[in-house]
């Protein structure tokens, strides 16, 4: 069994790939690939994980796993989404690092499915709206709790995923940037579940459809009507287009609330995370998404 692992990172998606991949249930079950509902599995995995720190799995642990997660159902494919598999949201970003117990999960994970395929998808975000974000749901008293002083300007996510790659080369990694989402949804949707480029799939506007006005969705659905043989990459560029002129700046701003930030610092943060984006990109075993 392929056992694909979405990851998240925290606020970045919101759970509306489950949401996404829940919709398009039924269709992907045609397919071979099964989306349980996360109540069958979240806490389930996550204890079972937990026992794993401190003893070998038994030899029957991964078949009572999946017997509770499939409830008879057959799957080639089984997906799986869990925003805090790596972590809660408050060690996210300690140890002067993203994510310090990683590469310690996938182990884990990897015992327990030993015979099967395991890959691992998530999104990425600037720091410099990622850090705020965090730092306003985890509970911690201040930001230096939330970073244990590190400056934001040393976290790295590509040292994120070489630890990864390094530890783990043989666990796929799918990766994409939470800004470039909207744009690409339905892709990252189809690459979840392991079905064929253009494929349509239910809700595949459904985040650019948060960020852009009614008006602008209405003419923007419109327009795909009367062009009906499009790329991918055209598609992509008429959003962008109607984004340009129909997106909702209340959804696309965002205020950034810590203490002793800068705007200067702001924009040194977006040009690391740009730079950091590039050198993932390029990294072997990285199946990087972009639109």
């Amino acid at each position: 069994m392929q056992v694909i692992f979405h990851v998240g990172l925290h606020r970045t998606d919101e759970d509306r790939v489950l949401k996404c991949l829940l919709k398009n249930r039924g269709d992907f079950a045609e397919e071979g690939a099964l989306v349980p509902p996360p109540g069958r599995y979240r806490k389930l995995v996550n204890e079972t994980l937990g026992a794993l720190a401190h003893a070998a799995p038994a030899p029957d642990a991964r078949d009572i796993l999946l017997e509770e997660i499939l409830e008879g159902e057959d799957a080639d494919r089984l997906l799986l989404s869990n925003q805090s598999f790596f972590s809660l949201p408050k060690f996210a970003a300690t140890k002067g690092v993203f994510y310090h117990k990683a590469v310690a999960r996938v182990s884990q994970l990897k015992q327990l499915f030993a015979c099967d395929g395991i890959e691992l998808f998530f999104a990425l975000r600037n720091p410099a709206t990622f850090l705020p974000a965090l730092y306003d749901k985890a509970p911690v008293e201040d930001f230096f709790e939330l970073t244990s002083g590190t400056d934001p300007r040393d976290l790295r996510w590509s040292e994120l995923v070489a630890r990864l790659r390094d530890a783990h080369p043989d666990v796929p990694l799918t990766i994409w940037c939470n800004e470039d989402s909207p744009l690409i949804w339905a892709q990252i949707i189809r690459e979840l579940a392991g079905i064929e480029p253009g494929r349509k799939i239910k809700g595949g506007f459904d985040l650019l459809a948060e960020i852009m006005t009614k008006e602008g969705m209405k003419r923007f659905r419109a327009y795909l009507k009367q062009h009906p043989v499009m790329t991918e990459i055209q598609k992509r560029r008429v959003m962008v287009a109607f984004l340009d002129k129909y997106a909702r700046e209340d959804m696309i701003e965002e205020e950034l609330d810590v203490p002793g930030w800068t705007e200067e610092l702001v924009d040194e943060l977006t040009e690391i995370y740009e730079e950091d984006v590039f050198e993932i990109a390029r990294m072997p075993g990285v199946n990087f998404l972009q639109p």
